[in-house]
């Protein structure tokens, strides 16, 4: 009997020892690395290392801020370490221009701005209608700190996979075109990407290319004919929208164009910006396209296959950016 006492209360004061340096374990913060500025490759490479081997880390303080709070775009620019003068003459005589289609997230999108900002780039970024207020008041305030980037004029009430997308593009293709910087390419982008390349690498990759547009894709395989093959139809109501499928064919697109599917990301020409937005074949394209699902996946291979067009397939999406 005392022998069973004496397991007992042995077993009693081991699992009290055991609960009470776990719960100081948990009292004390565990002095995890801290990442701090990343400003070269050696330190963004130990980072992702971190990352890949499941090694815990936080955030030092001095990171980036993500709001203005009380701070003019001077302090605001400063302390956000944004660059503010090209970092080569090859990238200043080779800007660049970005469509950003955005609706939520403000944090994440203004990442990807600091990310792809440079002066001698120029910015249009398109807010869905649907966007809150307070959204849409953050990013204009943002954008005013910057003369080379600006609001769509016209914008869309977005619907995934509708025309609406498309055309939230093509509204900031348009203000893009009547630009005064003398832009080379024209890069598409929407809240949830982030570049994996700087923008001298970016530069570097588009001017190897010699006046070709990047326009990933081929012909349809089957399971994705039916996109145009029937009538599909944006539907908006107040707590959701979607597309509605129906078993109405439609008829083929005009000036016997071949349909191919691809990404909705691309690198354009200006001279490829015009032509989408003058010439007839696009604009008779854009118009057949209204009642399709997602659009803008064969919009912009289908123009870009037509002869005549320096086209290139090409990954671009999977090279230049992290969706």
């Amino acid at each position: 009997m005392k022998l069973k006492m004496f397991g007992f209360v042995t077993g009693l004061m081991t699992t009290s020892i055991t609960l009470f340096f776990l719960y100081i374990n948990n009292l004390v913060p565990y002095k995890y690395p801290q990442v701090r500025k990343i400003s070269n490759t050696s330190v963004l490479a130990e980072v992702c290392d971190m990352i890949a081997t499941g090694k815990k880390m936080i955030l030092a303080e001095n990171i980036p801020m993500t709001s203005f709070g009380d701070l003019t775009c001077q302090q605001y620019l400063i302390l956000n370490h944004y660059i503010m003068e090209p970092l080569s003459k090859e990238e200043a005589e080779f800007p660049l221009a970005y469509i950003m289609v955005i609706h939520k997230d403000f944090d994440t999108f203004e990442r990807l701005f600091r990310a792809s900002y440079t002066p001698q780039n120029v910015y249009c970024v398109h807010v869905d209608e649907k966007a809150t207020a307070a959204f849409k008041e953050a990013v204009r305030k943002l954008l005013s700190c910057f003369s080379n980037a600006f609001l769509a004029s016209k914008t869309e009430s977005v619907v995934y996979a509708g025309i609406s997308r498309l055309q939230a593009d093509l509204n900031c293709m348009k203000d893009l075109t009547a630009s005064e910087v003398p832009w080379k390419y024209v890069i598409n982008t929407c809240g949830q990407d982030f570049p994996l390349k700087t923008n001298k690498e970016i530069v570097q990759y588009l001017k190897g290319l010699k006046g070709k547009n990047i326009t990933p894709g081929g012909l349809p395989p089957p399971y994705i004919i039916g996109r145009t093959k029937y009538v599909h139809l944006e539907q908006r109501y107040s707590l959701f929208s979607f597309m509605l499928g129906t078993w109405m064919r439609k008829m083929p697109p005009a000036h016997h164009l071949t349909i191919y599917f691809g990404s909705a990301y691309v690198a354009l020409t200006r001279e490829f910006a015009n032509f989408v937005l003058q010439d007839q074949r696009a604009i008779d394209l854009l118009e057949w396209s209204k009642d399709t699902y997602s659009p803008d996946e064969h919009f912009w291979v289908t123009l870009n296959t037509i002869p005549g067009m320096w086209n290139l397939i090409s990954v671009l999406h999977f090279y230049l950016y992290l969706k």
